[in-house]
Parts: structure tokens; sequence; C-alpha cells
């Protein structure tokens, strides 16, 4: 997908890409500690910052999803989804502007969204999965996570510590989830692994890693969707 210019619009939802043409803004605060003011400076000549402020997005991950669904075509009107680590609401934003039902969480506070159910508790807390499961309006068609650990800075730890929360993430989703249902859930560099890889070729029809051009240059993240959730028959 080849960049676009932040002030037009991605393509199905009448809005592209923002990353192009960046404006170089200068931080001149020097009582900022080194490692805050990287981060200022990148967000500052971030476009997908700017065009998140523009369109009225929550955060710049907004654009993860979005491109994500243009190239894939996940979610559609009337569909039930299910925003894991939603804070601050940019995902549940999007699926609600693509006329999805929404039920979000996360263990941080959020903003109301009209037409957005938002729950705020740890999903690893023992009751999170039966207070989903009272807030779900019965099986869902999608099942996203962009829940990660605070990271460490130690690549096989914190890749440890995010496939932890993604393979808790999934036992929920196949309890929940609808027949031909889909789960996406963010991955560090190495991708979906081992046993969870090949329990999800079990349970998918498709599986495929991606990474969207909204994710930064040099970070480790991608994105692990499986289509087709074959759901076991009930006896």
């Amino acid at each position: 997908m080849p960049p676009k210019k932040p002030t037009d619009p991605p393509k199905s939802s009448g809005r592209k890409s923002p990353r192009g043409n960046q404006r170089m803004v200068h931080v001149k605060d020097k009582e900022m500690k080194p490692s805050s003011r990287a981060w200022l400076q990148r967000q500052l000549n971030d476009p997908y910052v700017a065009e998140a402020g523009r369109l009225g997005y929550r955060s710049r991950a907004a654009f993860k999803l979005l491109e994500i669904d243009d190239q894939l075509n996940l979610i559609k009107p009337g569909m039930l989804v299910l925003d894991l680590g939603a804070a601050p609401g940019g995902w549940c934003q999007v699926a609600l502007e693509r006329k999805a039902r929404v039920v979000g969480l996360d263990i941080l506070p959020m903003e109301p969204i009209a037409g957005v159910t938002l729950l705020q508790m740890d999903f690893m807390d023992e009751d999170a999965p039966e207070v989903l499961i009272n807030a779900l309006d019965g099986p869902v068609d999608i099942v996203l996570t962009d829940m990660a650990p605070n990271t460490m800075g130690h690549q096989k730890t914190d890749h440890i510590r995010i496939m932890n929360l993604v393979e808790a993430a999934y036992e929920f989703a196949i309890q929940v989830l609808k027949q031909d249902g889909t789960f996406v859930a963010k991955v560090f560099q190495g991708g979906t692994q081992g046993t969870l890889l090949a329990q999800m070729k079990k349970d998918f029809k498709t599986v495929k890693h991606i990474k969207p051009p909204a994710s930064r240059q040099g970070s480790a993240e991608q994105y692990v969707v499986a289509k087709g959730f074959r759901r076991e028959p009930t006896e």
C-alpha cells in the first residue's frame, strides 16, 4: 500500500493512510528527559497522530485497524465486535463507524463512546470472562485484541509476555466466537509461534500475519488474523 498524504481520506472509509508528507516539528524543551523528548518529537512528526486528531479518532492506532480492515474486509454492518485492550477507544470508534455493535474492555478508564459498551477491568481477572459474557448480546463475530504489556526492552521477554496475553485472549475468543468468526491479535516480531499457531490453524480456515502501514517503522509489532472459525458442534 503506497504512502498517502495526511489530508487525504483512508480507502473504504473515505480516509487514506496519512503516511507521506511529514512536517518536521522541533521540540525546544531542554528540561525534558531524553526518552520523553524523543517520544514527543516522534509524536509531533507523526502524520498519523495529526490525522487522528483531525478526524476525531482517540489514537493513531485507529489507522492500524482501518488498514487491516480495508485489506481484509473483516467488519461488516450489524456484526458484534469485542475489543480487548480497548483504551483509549480508537478501535471501538472504527468498528462503530463501520456499523458494528461494539463491546470494549480495558484496565484503564475510557471516556464514553455513544453506541459502544465500555467495561473497565483487567482482562486477566478471574471474573472478567463472566462479566464479558454478560455484556455480550450473544455469540461474537470478531474478537480484536490490541493488548500489550509494558515492554522491558528485552525482545525475548517482551515476546513471551505479550504471547501470554494473546493466548488468554484466544482461549476466551474460541468460547464466544460464532461459526466463521474472526480473531485479530497484536503480536511482536516472531509472530504467533509454536503450539498456539498450530492450534489456530486447526480452529480457523486461514491464519496470516500482517503489519499495517500505520505500525511505526522499526516497531516489532504485527498482527495475526485468523478467519473462518470452525466451531465444534454442540451435543
